[in-house]
């Protein structure tokens, strides 16, 4: 049923696309003439790609690389002129057959509409750090997400993709850490509505912009402590042609960097040398990882949009396929989106619909990184099948297994779909005022999978006989906003208020069953209930249900006086249901900004230097939640049964203490910025130095108990401090008719520490906790949070050298050295290692266009960091015997000697390294066809892409761009940063030759 649903679906989007199809037509007028033209800019020199309208109609023309045009229009007609940059003509035809046009400069850069909270500004107006990217200089290419599209463009933005699973998402923070256990997530605000980067296509969206600073996110309160990306989709458009077109790609995949380990014949060599026992020699030589890998992994992307309308009603229509086959067998994602956007205009422009639809579907196919971690370890000498067809397998040995059998005896498919409807209406009963009101409702749900048939060597092992397992869940997202604005100018004065109100509620409901011992494999996760272990009560059954809401007022005042002095004043008060049981739920969050056009002021008047400088501050306070709810209540859980009355009774235990004083954690921050545009836009940017402190941290303290119910209670207690620098150069650096040239650099660095963990109430017993964990066979922490000092210092033992017979000689916190068997290994002989956060990003962007060629390279990177290798510290000691290792566990340590197989695994500061790195990431070159002529083909575009091109680093790992949030207790919190798993999935580089075209 649930399947005929989402085809019905499908078949009803289908038929609205190709309805639209069908409407497109030639647009015939009476009287008609052929007008023919040259349009120019100021100076003389011709304009390509000026659009040009037949005003009332869907009628219109493009100039050509030249600057000409011709088209057919009536004598009577009105041609509209429209070109990025330049002021919008309007010129009457008046029966002429020729007709040229000089455009004129309306200083673009200043004029441009940025879009910030609950609205938008003229970018001269602008008094925040605020960065838009908009959709010609996205990152071209595959992405997995909307945040790939970023990478490298924003000062300040760390957008990273430290695996190459088809199904993993983009990690990202701006500006740094700001909590220890609250939300670390940045708002999406997609269409001016709260959504995730899975709710939204990357082929569908326009632009993004960035608010960076707390006086620009203070207006989304609780939510906006991390930082807001605002997400603005390509929409319809008035009096628009009938049109439709198409961008599709194909990309091939290569894993960017393999690790080296040893060979079949490296161990019989080891085995002739007498290092290795003779046992081990399977007769095969086996490449593991290529067994594992698809040949050939290719995936593309095909996307069709239809757009067409007039002065009242128009329409927008997309629909995006996509499939990503993974490097590894049976690991891909697949993904088709479709999605409507329709305007209507009544009441002379008075009265404004929109209404948009959105429908995802994904059909996924995970990688489960444990078969990665079984090729590191699997002896090379072994075959991948029996000389009968059959798997290689070794039911006794538990040190690894054969992952190709693995893979293909195991079954995990993923199903979820989102659904999106939201409705705009906005209306101007007179001048100046502007009433809105958004609704949305948002649909998710997954269907989970997975079954492990008789065949499977870990259930061969357990003796289980199949093992099943299905999860499900549905959420759903409510979403209200109503709005006042009104805008008044009184001479040299221009004042807007703007007033609103917000709700916002999610109903989220999940099960999860599990069961083994099945009496066949033929049905898997289908016959879940046949399972033997249910009737014996060794399955397992869950299911949970949230709910929560968040209600706001909102308001904000913003001043212009002269064009020269700039005033934004806002506040926000949030009450979220995750404080439900606190005495205080509702949080104030005020922002206030200033602005002073410097370039406006009489003194600057003679001065040929700069167009624009404008020096700006802001400061604002938002508040971050907790990532659980109902924290501030007491808590009981299942505890053990116990024996009454001739009956098990099932007890109640206590599982938290309430806490009615929790609140919100507070960042306050102030940003100082100056942005600037010199020599008439040949050189622009900003600068930005920011100081955020976080109070009000929370953190699970360890209290007395009795009189306490449960011996640890959560508090706000802490402050963190943050804080920044960034900056951004744009250079026109050539600007001539047949060729321009831009170029971009961004650069920014950030320190993040804990400035306090206690308060009067609540006392830690130390200074410091630790976190991160190198996963068994060694199982410590890696990282150290401690008062006073940076998020990310690795601690652990310091070595300096190793003996003439292969064993780490030590350094103590006193700076003494003690040889291997005098040093005591326990947490005081620890120290700093290093940190995992880089200190500085930079990234490089350049654009190049000559005639209809154009070619664009982005480079990014990143310093002042280190790299936990945990690929060398598990696979680099010639202690491990009985599985796979690295060729470079043979080489001598320090220079000194190889390692004395005698030493076990240790995690040591000789698997730190500098993570220093820059990538030449993406590289893109296309050709347009803009001489074509063509009655039905326009603009067609050919271009060929890389993306992960080429890396410059001493990181000897395979990656340098790994983890940058770390983990605490399995929630990724950026404690514990900059450690490249070793069973994590590769990350690749890719080929992409792609298609564009308009019909």
């Amino acid at each position: 049923m649930k399947k005929n649903r989402l085809y019905l679906r499908y078949k009803l989007l289908f038929a609205f696309f190709l309805a639209s199809a069908f409407t497109l037509c030639a647009h015939a007028q009476t009287g008609s003439i052929k007008i023919k033209g040259k349009v120019k800019d100021a100076k003389g020199i011709a304009l390509p790609g000026v659009s040009i309208k037949i005003k009332g109609t869907q009628g219109g023309a493009q100039t050509s690389l030249e600057g000409d045009f011709v088209l057919t229009a009536p004598g009577n007609a009105t041609l509209v002129f429209t070109f990025v940059g330049f002021t919008t003509q309007e010129v009457p035809v008046n029966n002429r057959t020729v007709i040229n046009v000089v455009l004129t400069d309306n200083n673009q850069a200043l004029s441009e509409v940025v879009v910030i909270g609950y609205g938008a500004q003229r970018k001269a107006d602008v008094t925040s750090a605020v960065t838009t990217v908009k959709s010609t200089d996205f990152v071209t290419g595959p992405v997995s997400d909307a945040a790939g599209l970023l990478k490298g463009k924003v000062a300040g933005l760390t957008v990273s993709t430290p695996s190459g699973d088809p199904n993993a998402q983009s990690q990202i923070m701006l500006r740094g850490n700001n909590s220890l256990y609250g939300n670390l997530g940045l708002l999406y605000i997609i269409d001016g509505v709260p959504g995730d980067l899975l709710t939204v296509a990357p082929e569908d969206i326009a632009e993004i912009s960035v608010l960076k600073d707390g006086s620009s996110a203070a207006i989304y309160g609780v939510r906006g402590s991390n930082g807001v990306i605002i997400i603005t989709t390509k929409h319809a458009t008035g009096s628009a042609i009938n049109q439709v077109d198409y961008n599709g790609n194909e990309t091939y995949s290569q894993i960017s960097k393999k690790p080296d380990l040893l060979t079949g014949d490296d161990y019989r060599r080891q085995i002739a040398a007498g290092t290795r026992d003779p046992n081990y020699d399977l007769g095969s030589n086996t490449n593991w990882i290529k067994a594992m890998s698809n040949s050939f992994p290719v995936s593309h992307i095909h996307g069709l949009t239809f757009r067409g309308g007039n002065d009242q009603t128009n329409y927008l229509a997309s629909l995006n396929y996509r499939y990503n086959q993974g490097i590894f067998l049976k690991s891909d994602h697949q993904q088709i989106t479709g999605r409507v956007d329709i305007n209507h205009i009544m009441l002379d422009g008075k009265l404004k619909f929109n209404l948009g639809l959105l429908q995802t579907n994904f059909n996924d196919h995970p990688f489960n990184t444990y078969d990665y971690e079984q090729q590191l370890k699997m002896n090379p000498t072994a075959p991948v099948r029996m000389p009968d067809g059959s798997f290689y397998q070794e039911p006794n040995n538990f040190e690894y297994q054969n992952p190709v059998s693995d893979i293909y005896n195991t079954d995990q498919p993923q199903t979820s779909f989102n659904s999106k409807y939201n409705a705009t209406i906005t209306y101007l009963p007179v001048v100046g005022l502007r009433l809105s009101a958004i609704g949305s409702y948002t649909k998710h749900g997954y269907l989970n999978r997975y079954f492990a048939n008789f065949d499977n060597i870990s259930t061969i092992r357990d003796k289980q006989n199949g093992v099943a397992d299905i999860s499900q869940g549905q959420s759903v997202d409510r979403y209200l906003n109503l709005s006042a604005e009104y805008s008044k100018s009184i001479g040299d004065h221009r004042l807007t208020l703007l007033g609103g109100y917000e709700y916002q509620d999610n109903n989220t409901f999940t099960t999860q069953m599990d069961n083994h011992n099945f009496p066949t494999d033929l049905f898997g996760y289908n016959d879940i209930f046949t399972g033997a272990a249910l009737k014996l009560g060794n399955a397992n059954m869950a299911s949970s249900q949230s709910l929560t809401n968040l209600i706001s007022y909102i308001g904000r005042l913003t001043y212009n006086y002269k064009e020269k002095y700039l005033l934004l004043a806002s506040l926000r008060i949030d009450g979220a249901s995750q404080f439900y049981g606190a005495a205080h739920p509702f949080g104030k969050f005020p922002a206030v900004q200033a602005g002073w056009r410097i370039t406006k002021e009489s003194f600057m008047e003679d001065q040929k230097i700069f167009d624009d400088l404008k020096l700006r501050v802001g400061y604002g306070i938002t508040g971050n939640p907790p990532r659980k709810s109902f924290l501030a209540v007491g808590l009981l859980d299942y505890g053990n049964s116990v024996l009454y009355n001739g009956q098990f009774i099932q007890t109640l235990s206590p599982s938290q203490n309430a806490n009615p004083g929790l609140r919100w954690e507070e960042k306050h921050e102030t940003d100082l910025g100056l942005d600037y545009s010199m020599f008439k836009g040949l050189i622009t940017g900003t600068i930005d130095a920011y100081k955020r402190k976080v109070t009000d941290l929370l953190y699970n303290f360890a209290v007395p108990s009795p009189p306490n119910l449960y011996p640890y209670t959560f508090a706000n207690a802490g402050t963190m401090e943050n804080k920044g620098l960034e900056v951004v150069i744009n250079i026109n650096a050539i600007k001539k008719r047949d060729f321009q040239w831009t170029t971009s650099f961004n650069f920014s660095t950030n320190s993040n520490k804990l400035i306090s963990l206690s308060n009067d109430i609540y006392q830690t017993t130390s200074d410091f906790f630790t976190t991160g964990n190198t996963g068994d066979p060694i199982t410590t922490s890696t990282n150290i949070v401690r008062v006073g000092r940076n998020i990310g210092d690795f601690y652990g033992f310091k070595v300096t050298g190793v003996s003439s017979d292969g064993k780490w000689i030590y350094q103590e916190p006193d700076g003494t050295t003690k040889p291997y068997d005098q040093f005591n290994h326990n947490f005081n002989d620890k120290q700093v290692l290093g940190n995992g956060i880089p200190k500085y990003y930079a990234g490089w962007n350049n654009t190049l266009h000559y005639k209809d060629w154009d070619f664009g390279v982005t480079m990014r990177g990143a310093f002042g960091f280190q790299i936990l290798n945990s690929l060398r510290m598990n696979y680099e000691n010639t202690s491990v015997t009985n599985y796979n290792r690295l060729k470079s566990s043979e080489d001598k340590v320090f220079g000194t000697a190889v390692l004395n197989k005698t030493v076990p695994l240790e995690f040591n500061s000789y698997y730190i390294e500098n993570g220093d790195y820059w990538k030449i990431d993406n590289i893109n070159l296309g050709y347009t066809w803009r001489k074509l002529k063509s009655k039905f083909v326009h603009n067609p575009r050919i271009y060929i892409s890389t993306v992960n091109t080429f890396t410059i680093t001493k990181y000897k790992g395979l990656d340098p761009e790994v983890d940058r949030f770390g983990d605490v207790n399995g929630d990724s919190q950026g404690l514990s940063p900059g450690v490249e798993s070793r069973d994590t999935y590769p990350t690749v580089r890719t080929f992409t030759i792609g298609l564009s075209a308009s019909f």
